[in-house]
């Protein structure tokens, strides 16, 4: 197998090496077969020990995405109104220059805060992913946009729990005997762990998974525990009233590794099955079963999905069953704990891209979330937002209110820049944008959040057109604007150079040279067959202990809320936070909007990406809500029909599935269909709220209302 450097490729048929670059756990290392320079094929790693030579719906067609025929190749103008996607091709230079005297006449007239950037993840390779154009804006000036799509809730509460660690290693699952998937569909988000977790189940594991939806994973596990929307905390608090008040924690792990075991002790008196069985909506036998069954059994672990913060108490609930395994001392066992982020292993050197010494004092914060309000007015801002840089995201398809993002993208005097592959619901509203490689063409490495392998994506074939990196792109802008820092001279092979600690004990042995001969490398750390990071603490908290009562949310509150500080009082989330779990029941109430609406990912789409391919397209099918058959009755809509979705702050046309997979009073709508293709332009996130949840300025998708009527 051969890692290529240079291009381009000789007239021979050869594999490259490669890694899936989606926002996803699993970071698949691919192997891409490239045949006269044009790829043909890519296929899983076989000899990857987490990719398995699999790989999802969602990639295994990849290099349809390379030669899509609406591959955005050239940079264009805008020649119609916007939102048309009406263009016509220029060049580089004359796109550039664009957006040099563009950027120059706003900031002279309004100053740099006038700038914004919006982008996530949509690669998350360490070279262009989520900080690439970090330094760019923060030397400009511009607004600072803060990023907080998935985990920050859920890593607020965790650190503040367990502190900043990797937890279980996810390839120990297959040790594990009693496992809980909670608000995680596997099979269809995180693919590549599903062997493992059958494996152990075929052991003799229990699998029970915690999801309002019986879903794919859910249809595979031993026990499914339906429960309502934004009730999990409560959930978890009950097991904890079970597990204290029967005498089953583990006394000598909670006395040695824990602090405030009698305070917590005391807190969850209050929390009883039958109370908690009237807010979830399960069997209080049900609720003392689980909690017997957990507390009894080694090793338990729990599996926590990006959907369990997505509430308004997301970040209590996540505190709440991070306390969990210390209290039975789960930890001590190979394949027992909590699985959140493996990623907290990955020595990434950030600051190296983000640069946050170019960054002015005082510059404003707005969050991504908020940029429908930003756009429009509704948000006070001064100055006002008049250029937007899109790039890595397409908020028009992952934003809340859909509508106020569509009006805000359509102002003539917003001087809007998009970088993509094809012509997005966002890219349509752009008066430049700009060709980007897709991840066969271009270098980068990736971290994971889903395991512990770094892998190395050696690029298979010559750009497309005048596709380029983002790397590259933000190189030629800081040159435009006369930016003359070094970093904005490193190319892509120095940049990898500092993509990681090397030096770092659990980077030993690895080095660039040999990723480019294995492709990828698994952490230093101890194999999965003895990896027990806490069996005797050393939890990453200022205590070194498990910390039931949470010393950093005690002397800070919400420590994500200072990023947020510029904004009006409305915006912000509450200043303080009560160090011990609690319930935060869920904000929106059936009042006039009966249904509670959750947006889980699709199979076919990751967030928006892969949502205009063809296949994809096919396997996914349009825009759907899924209601309980009593719910679908009542409302006099039967299987295959169009229902309108809607609430106060919107609507969108779905096509109705009736099942008992969901709940009674449930809705389920997955999220990642485009506008432009859905039957009224608008998708799920028309009716999802700006709101934040308790911790971390998280998301709140799943608090949601909705009535759902007849078309």
């Amino acid at each position: 197998m051969t890692a290529l450097d240079d291009l381009p490729l000789t007239p021979t048929t050869t594999t490259v090496r490669a890694a899936c670059p989606h926002d996803c756990p699993d970071t698949c290392a691919m192997v891409v077969t490239v045949e006269n320079g044009v790829a043909t094929g890519v296929r899983g790693d076989p000899e990857h020990p987490f990719t398995r030579g699999g790989l999802c719906v969602k990639v295994n067609n990849y290099q349809d995405k390379v030669y899509d025929p609406d591959r955005v190749l050239h940079p264009m103008r805008r020649t119609g109104p916007k939102g048309s996607g009406r263009f016509e091709q220029i060049t580089w230079d004359e796109a550039l220059d664009t957006i040099a005297e563009q950027f120059r006449a706003k900031i002279a007239e309004h100053g740099p805060e006038t700038v914004m950037p919006v982008s996530y993840l949509g690669t998350q390779g360490i070279l262009n992913g989520l900080s690439v154009g970090d330094a760019f804006f923060h030397r400009l000036g511009a607004t600072v946009t803060e990023r907080t799509y998935c985990d920050s809730g859920a890593c607020t509460a965790y650190a503040a729990t367990v502190g900043a660690t990797a937890g279980v290693d996810p390839e120990s699952l297959v040790h594990s005997r009693y496992i809980i998937i909670w608000a995680c569909n596997m099979v269809s988000t995180n693919l590549h762990l599903w062997p493992v977790v059958a494996e152990a189940q075929k052991r003799g594991a229990k699998v029970v998974v915690i999801d309002p939806v019986r879903h794919k994973t859910a249809r595979r596990a031993d026990w499914h525990i339906p429960i309502r929307p934004g009730t999990d905390g409560a959930l978890a608090l009950a097991m904890m009233n079970v597990i204290i008040g029967e005498g089953l924690a583990d006394e000598d792990y909670v006395r040695e590794h824990t602090l405030g075991y009698e305070e917590l002790a005391e807190r969850v008196r209050q929390y009883t099955p039958e109370w908690a069985s009237e807010e979830t909506g399960i069997p209080a036998d049900d609720i003392r079963t689980l909690a017997r069954e957990y507390a009894t059994t080694d090793p338990s672990l729990i599996r926590i999905g990006v959907a369990i913060e997505r509430h308004a108490g997301g970040g209590q609930t996540v505190r709440s069953i991070a306390c969990l395994p210390a209290l039975v001392g789960a930890w001590r066992h190979v394949g027992g704990g909590l699985l959140q982020l493996p990623l907290w292993a990955h020595p990434v050197n950030w600051p190296a891209f983000i640069h946050p010494e170019m960054a002015t004092p005082g510059t404003r914060v707005v969050n991504q979330y908020l940029i429908g309000r930003a756009l429009t007015g509704e948000l006070p801002l001064d100055p006002p937002i008049t250029a937007l840089v899109v790039y890595n995201s397409n908020p028009m398809v992952v934003c809340p209110e859909q509508d106020k993002v569509a009006r805000g993208l359509a102002r003539e005097d917003l001087f809007t820049v998009v970088s993509d592959h094809v012509l997005t619901d966002t890219a349509r509203h752009a008066d430049i944008v700009l060709p980007a490689t897709t991840q066969l063409e271009q270098h980068d490495i990736m971290f994971s959040w889903g395991h512990f392998y770094v892998t190395l994506n050696t690029p298979a074939v010559a750009p497309e057109g005048e596709a380029v990196p983002n790397t590259e792109l933000f190189r030629r802008l800081a040159a435009r604007m006369g930016f003359d820092d070094e970093y904005f001279r490193l190319s892509d092979s120095e940049l990898l150079a500092q993509a990681y600690d090397w030096s770092s004990p659990v980077m030993e042995g690895i080095t660039l040279e040999s990723l480019r001969e294995s492709g990828w490398a698994r952490l230093n750390l101890p194999g999965p067959d003895e990896y027990r990071p806490h069996a005797d603490g050393g939890f990453p908290t200022p205590s070194g202990r498990t910390e039931f009562r949470s010393s950093a949310l005690e002397a800070a509150g919400n420590f994500v809320v200072p990023l947020f500080r510029q904004l009006s009082e409305e915006y912000q989330p509450g200043g303080y936070v009560d160090p011990l779990p609690h319930y935060v029941p869920p904000r929106e109430t059936g009042d006039s909007h009966p249904l509670n609406l959750i947006s889980p990912k699709s199979h076919a789409y990751l967030n928006s990406s892969a949502g205009d391919q063809a296949m994809q397209k096919r396997v996914q099918g349009e825009q759907t809500v899924t209601l309980h058959p009593a719910d679908a009755a009542a409302r006099d809509i039967v299987d295959g029909v169009y229902v309108a979705v809607h609430n106060d702050r919107g609507r969108f046309v779905a096509l109705a599935r009736v099942s008992d997979e969901v709940a009674p009073g449930v809705a389920v709508a997955p999220m990642g269909a485009w506008p432009k293709n859905a039957k009224d332009q608008s998708t799920v996130n028309a009716v999802n709220p700006f709101a934040f949840a308790d911790l971390g300025n998280a998301p709140t998708f799943s608090d949601t209302r909705v009535e759902v009527t007849p078309v």
